[in-house]
């Protein structure tokens, strides 16, 4: 009886090596896979693969990997900070070293691309004139196509400081088309608190559900803003879950699966601290409701949304991102995640202090992580927590 020959790991069908990745929703794990012989990686390279999970940058120049629970490092030019990104791309900020002005790009750390963008804190400055005490401490930039295949895509960005203003740009990179300040103390109709591109044309979210539409002409000049949905209406007012008093919210503007989305999220409103303490230390989430933009009513007007079409979506202060779950890999259908990047700049926050995973079909938010975070609770730096959508394969 002749002995069974054994198959060396080399020869493993590209078939049943695909099966192995596409189990892997941590891209470092699949870059380990494709390490260990040159044939894998040569097979593997031909393999349709499901997105990894996203990565969430920390103060230190760092990024962490959720479900692989891992730091890595990717290089990026010296003294550069992230402060947002736009999927897979890093928006970063450096002073330059030749005048001292601000050097701000998009720049994808893998492919080294990068798109050179207008200095955003002159903009804000020539907008914001008189408030010279004033500092810009949010960015918010959105696309209406994927820079990857469309690298000449116009940007616009949200720029949010520390007196409660916001100023919105519009750049075809690297030259600013347009600006405006939006301030809710002098001209409410003009409060903008988020962004998006849908169908390829701007909108913005002020307070308490108001919806514009921000029309661009020709030349990226903003030509008109219009209020298109001025309130929530009847369907406006808290989770019926939460009773008393203390709490505050924030609301997400994101596309998703065609739709036009409103994510608010209610947090519990602690005592004021005192000066030394934290201000958001013991603040935390306690429930998100989701709003669908029906723009085919008339007047135009928001739903209530029971689920996301099978799609997952993160939210953030510095960006927001629709997918459908089941052509990624650990990701779960009609579920919302979110992060701790509400704190001010100087802070230095764990972003997963206040992170989960709010499921919109039984209301219930698992945590992000389980385990021990591979955070620690201080990671000192300047970086801006934002998710990071790196690339299937690298």
């Amino acid at each position: 009886m002749e002995a069974a020959q054994s198959t060396p790991w080399s020869d493993l069908q590209p078939e049943l090596l695909g099966l192995v990745l596409r189990c892997l929703p941590s891209l470092a794990d699949r870059v380990r896979l494709r390490a260990v012989c040159r044939p894998w990686r040569s097979n593997s390279m031909s393999q349709p693969l499901p997105r990894p999970f996203p990565w969430l940058t920390l103060p230190d120049g760092t990024f962490l990997s959720i479900p692989a629970n891992e730091i890595h490092r990717i290089p990026i030019p010296d003294g550069a900070c992230v402060q947002g990104s736009i999927d897979n791309w890093l928006f970063l900020m450096h002073k330059s070293s030749m005048d001292n002005h601000n050097v701000c790009s998009l720049m994808n750390p893998f492919s080294k691309t990068t798109l050179e963008l207008p200095d955003l804190v002159t903009v804000w400055k020539r907008e914001i004139r008189y408030c010279s005490h004033r500092k810009p401490i949010f960015y918010k930039l959105v696309v209406p196509s994927p820079l990857d295949s469309s690298p000449d895509s116009p940007v616009a960005a949200l720029i949010m400081d520390d007196g409660n203003s916001h100023t919105l740009c519009i750049s075809q990179p690297p030259i600013a088309t347009s600006s405006l300040r939006a301030r809710d103390n002098q001209d409410p109709r003009l409060y903008l608190s988020d962004v998006v591109f849908f169908n390829r044309k701007l909108y913005g979210l002020g307070g308490s559900g108001k919806l514009y539409i921000i029309d661009l002409d020709n030349d990226l000049g903003i030509s008109s803003i219009e209020c298109i949905i001025d309130s929530l209406g009847d369907i406006s007012g808290r989770p019926q879950h939460l009773s008393g008093k203390g709490y505050m919210l924030r609301e997400y503007l994101v596309e998703c699966g065609g739709k036009l989305l409103m994510v608010v999220r209610w947090f519990n409103l602690m005592p004021l601290p005192t000066d030394d303490d934290d201000v958001f230390e013991h603040t935390r989430t306690v429930a998100l409701q989701v709003f669908e933009a029906d723009l085919c009513s008339s007047p135009n007007r928001w739903r209530s949304a029971t689920e996301l079409g099978g799609h997952a979506l993160f939210v953030g202060q510095h960006s927001s991102k629709s997918l459908p779950a089941r052509e990624c890999s650990g990701y779960h259908e009609d579920c919302i995640y979110f992060m701790f990047d509400y704190d001010w700049p100087t802070s230095s926050a764990n972003p997963l202090r206040d992170s989960g995973v709010y499921n919109i079909r039984n209301g219930t938010i698992a945590p992000l992580m389980s385990g021990t975070a591979a955070a620690p609770l201080h990671r000192v730096g300047q970086w801006r927590p934002t998710w990071f959508f790196p690339p299937e394969a690298v």
